[in-house]
């Protein structure tokens, strides 16, 4: 997978985390529909990839640094939250 991030230590950092995943996220037909409605929504292209691949794969939350795409997500009723706020979530939890 070609990370597109044009940061050199962000693509290594992201490639890192991909390394350490358990489940990746196959973009069938389903998710590229969902990705297009989503971009009619006014969500920018690669931001609806990420959000129709979150929908599909039925996570409990979705984590971005983007606070554009935080606040958008508000108003598609998605679990959105910076990686900070997830933190917290998660020590909530416990």
């Amino acid at each position: 997978m070609k990370i597109k991030n044009p940061f050199p230590l962000k693509q290594r950092a992201i490639e890192e985390h991909l390394k350490k995943a358990t489940f990746k996220q196959p973009i069938g037909e389903n998710i590229k529909e969902r990705a297009k409605e989503l971009e009619n929504l006014g969500v920018k292209a690669i931001d609806a990839l990420h959000v129709a691949c979150f929908e599909a794969s039925r996570s409990d939350y979705f984590i971005t640094c983007d606070k554009r795409l935080l606040n958008r997500c508000q108003s598609l009723e998605i679990s959105a939250l910076n990686p900070i706020d997830f933190i917290r979530a998660l020590n909530n939890e416990n």
